[in-house]
């Protein structure tokens, strides 16, 4: 008897889990300090005239798990209208892809939050590499982590930056077959000649580098829906408004009391779009290094504009880009939309 034979046979020490490269590109002048571009463009917006603050804004860690709250709320049809087109349409869209020798692409996800949209088309298109986009670094990573758990195979690069800044790619993500994946209506967040520059950004050989594009598109409806979406009755979405203050406190060394705003939601039909603002319910002065404003009872910061379309406006907006072969699927009742376009 082999001396070996006597002995349980151990098992092979078990393969490492793989782990998705992370590559952030939100570079700090110093450890713990936000870049001067954005304490530039907060304080420009703070200061204009008719205060604003970008919704980009909105997405530190606790925004983002604010938001995700949202897109379970009652009110707020667009993620579980947009997730049944991509449910009922899926196979048809990877058939799109194909059409267009895009049968695995690199799925770039812009705004990918956690992950959960593209999750559930990366079995059906089948990507060769998955790159999901986030301007919340700590939030993405873990996120990036949960989709490498579930598909551990797939080559993933998750990116950190401000991709309303600019599309240029690190050099890690495939620079060939890129599908931009941008659901969730935020190009509405663009006012429509922004979205058009962006879309254009896609295209760009030396920016996004795009052969297509899936995008979730809001369309128009009547202004009590939209509204209610926006203005939800437990309050989350007040919160997700309030908390924008916070993460300005924190970028900018601030002193918002978030006590002394309230949340404002509103469908301007003039320009199509929902707007939310924060109302400030008294006089305060607020201070951050080397400024102060001055905000009278009722006045407003403006922190999100969300932009309705028409598939005819869209599909218009989407040829002038440059893109061509544009089709879109949609749900019952034409709420929401996702277009397929390509180069």
């Amino acid at each position: 008897m082999k001396f070996s034979d006597t002995l349980f046979e151990l098992p092979s020490a078990a393969a490492p889990a793989p782990t998705p490269r992370f590559i952030n590109l939100r570079g700090r002048e110093s450890p713990g300090q936000p870049p001067r571009s954005t304490v530039q463009e907060l304080t420009e917006g703070l200061m204009a005239e008719a205060a604003s603050v970008s919704p980009k804004f909105f997405y530190n860690a606790l925004g983002s798990r604010l938001f995700e709250a949202i897109t379970a709320l009652d009110e707020y049809y667009p993620s579980r209208t947009e997730a049944g087109i991509f449910q009922a349409a899926s196979a048809q869209m990877a058939g799109a892809l194909a059409e267009n020798g895009l049968s695995h692409p690199c799925l770039i996800d812009l705004g990918a939050g956690n992950c959960a949209k593209a999750m559930a088309l990366i079995p059906p298109l089948q990507p060769r590499q998955y790159v999901p986009v986030d301007i919340s670094v700590d939030f993405l990573k873990d996120a990036a982590a949960q989709v490498q758990n579930s598909f551990p195979a797939l080559d993933i690069v998750g990116v950190g930056m401000d991709f309303s800044a600019g599309l240029a790619l690190p050099d890690e993500v495939q620079g060939r077959d890129r599908v931009f994946f941008y659901p969730g209506s935020s190009l509405g967040n663009f006012q429509p000649a922004q979205a058009l520059a962006f879309l254009r950004h896609m295209a760009d050989p030396a920016q996004g580098k795009a052969r297509g594009l899936l995008l979730g598109i809001d369309l128009v409806k009547d202004a009590a829906t939209l509204e209610a979406a926006y203005d939800d009755a437990l309050g989350v979405t007040a919160a997700f408004n309030k908390n924008l203050l916070r993460n300005v406190n924190e970028l900018l060394a601030a002193d918002f009391d978030v006590r002394q705003w309230r949340h404002v939601a509103l469908f301007n039909a003039a320009q199509s779009r929902i707007e939310m603002h924060l109302q400030a319910l008294s006089d305060v002065t607020v201070q951050w290094p080397g400024h102060s404003r001055r905000f009278l009872a009722g006045e407003r910061i403006h922190t999100e504009s969300s932009c309705k379309y028409t598939v005819e406006s869209m599909t218009a907006q989407l040829k002038l880009a440059g893109f061509r072969h544009i089709r879109h699927w949609s749900d019952p009742q034409d709420w929401f939309a996702v277009f397929w376009a390509a180069l």
